[in-house]
């Protein structure tokens, strides 16, 4: 039986018949499997460092319920409301992401946290979502306004955002932001020139990364060559897969991660790859995959630009950040600080998350006439 009634025409009851229900589904059981891995790796972590055994479950749920209500409220929205929300969440969480280059917290000898009662902000992790909007906007703008140099803006603000970045600095954070930026730029019509341009600008800005900045070079050649460094991490991660096998251990008995200082997080995936087996991470995967795929199959046929370009730009980011992830624990690309989406602990990536998945199922509702997006 439906929760609502296809004649039921309150706000709840047109979105719950206009919304992509299976994408929600697919969203809410990573969310489920979250809280199942946080849970299973989490409690080894938090004996190390002196806290409580459910210390990091109770403080994933307590992020994790607001970002799916968030998400829940923002896909709500029209196109036009999405696009002012983004706007908003930009402006504020660049001037946050200022703010702690000069008043962050040092980790690493990184400034990417600012302290705030009771929660650690990774103001960069807003910034993602709403660029992609944004950028969209511009480029659609660029199309349908004659005269708008919507092409100029993009790039202005692109650089302005990567300086920002790079000043923390986070390379990581940089190469999503780039491949979401180049993606909708591609889309919305890049010259096949400037498309071998900025790829080849691309791998000159890679280079240079590796010998401008220390901790860049040092993962490279971890990887590259792992007798040239310290690659306990990865070691314990390629081991917990190797435990894991086809099947898995079981729930609870994985050993690995009482040894892996980054179990509840970054390599949240080795967890699962030891306790669940090859065949529930190959299932995992195909989740990722399938809210990807499915994202492009609703947009596919829309002949709204600011949609598509948006809609491609927040779907690039989830597939490249996950892919990411999953890649680094198994020591497929060096080793680089970001979070499995909903799945991983980590309070700021699960709230940008609810804010960019409730973006796109926002701008993926049926309900959608020409003239919403404007």
């Amino acid at each position: 039986m439906s929760v609502f009634d296809r004649t039921d025409q309150s706000m709840f009851g047109r979105w719950w018949w206009t919304v992509d229900r299976w994408t929600l589904g697919a969203i809410g059981v990573l969310a489920g499997l979250g809280v199942f891995l946080v849970g299973a790796a989490s409690p080894a972590v938090a004996h190390r460092i002196g806290l409580g055994t459910f210390h990091f479950v109770e403080r994933h749920l307590i992020i994790l319920i607001p970002s799916l209500a968030m998400m829940i409220g923002i896909s709500l929205l029209s196109p036009r409301a999405v696009r002012r929300l983004a706007v908003v969440v930009f402006l504020g969480s660049l001037a946050l992401v200022g703010l702690t280059i000069v008043a962050g917290m040092e980790i690493k000898g990184a400034r990417r946290w600012l302290q705030l009662p009771g929660l650690s902000l990774q103001p960069s992790e807003f910034v993602k979502p709403s660029f992609a909007v944004v950028t969209a906007w511009l480029f659609y703008l660029r199309a349908t306004v004659p005269g708008f140099p919507g092409y100029l803006c993009a790039m202005l603000l692109y650089g302005l955002v990567v300086a920002l970045l790079m000043m923390q600095p986070d390379l990581g954070m940089t190469f999503v932001v780039t491949a979401v930026w180049f993606a909708q730029f591609f889309l919305a019509g890049l010259n096949v020139f400037l498309v071998g341009f900025l790829g080849v600008s691309g791998v000159a800005a890679l280079v240079g990364a590796y010998f401008v900045f220390p901790h860049v070079k040092a993962r490279f050649d971890k990887f590259l060559d792992p007798a040239a460094g310290d690659n306990y991490q990865i070691d314990r991660s390629m081991e917990a897969f190797e435990n894991g096998g086809l099947l898995g251990t079981g729930p609870g008995q994985g050993m690995v991660k009482m040894s892996l200082p980054d179990a509840h997080a970054d390599f949240v995936f080795a967890v699962a790859g030891e306790e669940m087996g090859l065949i529930a991470c190959l299932a995992l995967v195909c989740l990722f995959a399938f809210v990807v795929l499915r994202g492009f199959s609703r947009v596919m046929h829309d002949n709204n630009l600011f949609i598509v370009l948006a809609v491609s730009g927040l779907l690039t980011q989830f597939g490249i950040q996950a892919l990411v992830n999953m890649a680094s624990s198994l020591h497929l690309i060096p080793t680089k600080g970001m979070t499995l989406p909903f799945i991983s602990y980590g309070g700021s990536s699960l709230l940008a998350f609810g804010i960019g998945m409730g973006m796109l199922l926002a701008l993926t509702r049926k309900r959608f006439g020409p003239g919403e997006a404007l």
